[in-house]
């Protein structure tokens, strides 16, 4: 089967980065080896942001969209974008745009040989603070998963859709995408990708979800690993 990806793009009151969004992932579409869609997961935008999504989608065939009724959070928004895919690839990205729609080639050039393919921000240009929390938490994750990934937090991925539909996703569970996926006995793997200053709109974490958070969310993720379901057919008649 031709491969085809779709793009998740999870939207939160960030009406002033939606016009660079609306360009560069065009151009990406454009050039990119394999046909490329764009799924908008609006979440809850208390701003301008649905409007200016309904209009990106009405001028071009590749822009599609969600909106819910309600903020939900970055794991519901990706949940929502994987239920929606219908594509045999399922990609995202962050609409600050931090990370550059070209790398998605880099992660393409390996997903034929795994199942799950994550960026590893090079160079990060955040803070301090942000960088250091990120860190600890990622090491803090590390200890709990053993998936040997250096930063899941990282907002562009590309997953083989049939197994992100099987990923039981909860509030937080976008940090343990990879440890999902070994769950299902799938194979994974980190490259290095190009990272940006953010240049509008706010950061909608702080230094709470980047540790305590997260590590509430390890419990949790043991707990789901003990109880996970994982079989293969070996015949059907």
């Amino acid at each position: 089967m031709d491969k085809e990806l779709t793009i998740i793009v999870p939207v939160y009151n960030e009406e002033d980065n939606l016009e660079r969004v609306e360009k560069e992932l065009t151009a990406y579409a454009k050039s990119a080896k394999i046909p490329v869609k764009i799924l908008f997961v609006n979440d809850g935008s208390k701003d301008k942001s649905q409007e200016l999504i309904e209009k990106i989608c009405a001028n071009s065939t590749i822009f599609n969209f969600l909106s819910f009724q309600e903020n939900r959070g970055l794991s519901a928004a990706i949940k929502a974008g994987f239920d929606e895919t219908t594509t045999n690839l399922v990609g995202y990205i962050d609409s600050d745009l931090q990370t550059a729609p070209s790398d998605f080639d880099l992660l393409l050039e390996h997903i034929g040989e795994y199942d799950l393919v994550t960026g590893v921000r090079a160079n990060r240009k955040d803070s301090f603070v942000k960088n250091m929390s990120s860190k600890i938490a990622n090491g803090i994750r590390r200890a709990f998963t053993s998936d040997g990934m250096d930063d899941t937090g990282c907002p562009l991925k590309i997953i083989k859709t049939d197994f992100a539909k099987r990923i039981p996703m909860f509030k937080g569970l976008h940090r343990f995408l990879p440890a999902m996926i070994l769950l299902q006995d799938g194979k994974i793997k980190q490259v290095p990708v190009q990272h940006f200053p953010r240049i509008a709109g706010e950061a909608k974490y702080g230094l709470w979800n980047r540790l305590l958070g997260p590590l509430l969310d390890c419990f949790a993720y043991v707990w789901m690993k003990k109880k996970y379901i994982n079989y293969t057919i070996a015949k059907k008649g």
